[in-house]
């Protein structure tokens, strides 16, 4: 089996305007490099540059995102896939670095990204831009498999990683942080405010925790999840 690895990459830190349902704060933007073998897929990109508006807002404070790469050991001309979760402006910010490379999309969330102020358009439509819209799960190698899970927004998506010890998940911004996730698996939840579809948002928390994941990736935690050690199932 190809060896496979999950790196996290520290992308921005956004200061949270008065108006963000988390306010006041900051928050921690994240993205995933993951290694199948061969493959070098990025999920997510981060906050992009040159808009005015983002950063008068969020004043972002931006990792390069060549940087971060190099950092986990990869260069920008390694990825050979994009995957965006959502695309909200923390999301898509560079994915027009990456023109010709394949970017998967759940066909949901390509239609929500036209909807004025929903994202910064220039980010997501560029010259070279070459999306993969995807309706439902699909497989994108032997062991990455891309699962909707719409709540967030209405096409979110999330990443399973069929690793040997267990599935893997780069949940994304379908939970927002590892204690929000506990929270649901350990059947102590209630649904957080500002979100499209709270009830579509407990339905992916429910097929993400049906995967028996036994690890699990934040978009803005740098705590991942893992499932707690079940000693009588050891034994």
């Amino acid at each position: 089996m190809p060896d496979l690895e999950v790196q996290t990459l520290r992308l921005a830190r956004v200061h949270l305007p008065d108006f963000h349902p988390l306010a006041p704060g900051t928050d921690d933007v994240f993205a995933f490099l993951v290694r199948d073998g061969h493959e070098c897929v990025l999920v997510d990109t981060g906050v992009g540059s040159d808009n005015d508006l983002i950063d008068q807002l969020y004043q972002p404070e931006r990792v390069a995102l060549e940087r971060a790469l190099e950092e986990a050991g990869a260069g920008i001309d390694e990825v050979t896939a994009v995957i965006n979760s959502h695309l909200h402006f923390d999301h898509c910010g560079n994915n027009r670095l990456f023109p010709g490379v394949p970017i998967y999309a759940q066909e949901a969330e390509l239609d929500a990204s036209t909807q004025r102020g929903y994202t910064i358009p220039e980010w997501v439509d560029f010259e070279g831009a070459l999306y993969v819209p995807v309706s439902g799960p699909h497989a994108i190698s032997e062991h990455l498999e891309l699962l909707p899970t719409p709540g967030h927004t209405p096409g979110h998506q999330s990443l399973r990683v069929h690793a040997p010890e267990g599935a893997e998940l780069v949940v994304a911004q379908a939970a927002h942080t590892a204690a929000e996730f506990e929270s649901f698996v350990s059947g102590d939840f209630e649904p957080p405010e500002g979100h499209w579809s709270p009830e579509a948002y407990v339905s992916s928390l429910e097929a993400l925790a049906a995967c028996n994941p036994v690890r699990a990736y934040f978009s803005h935690d740098a705590q991942a999840w893992t499932r707690a050690w079940d000693a009588e199932t050891a034994s």
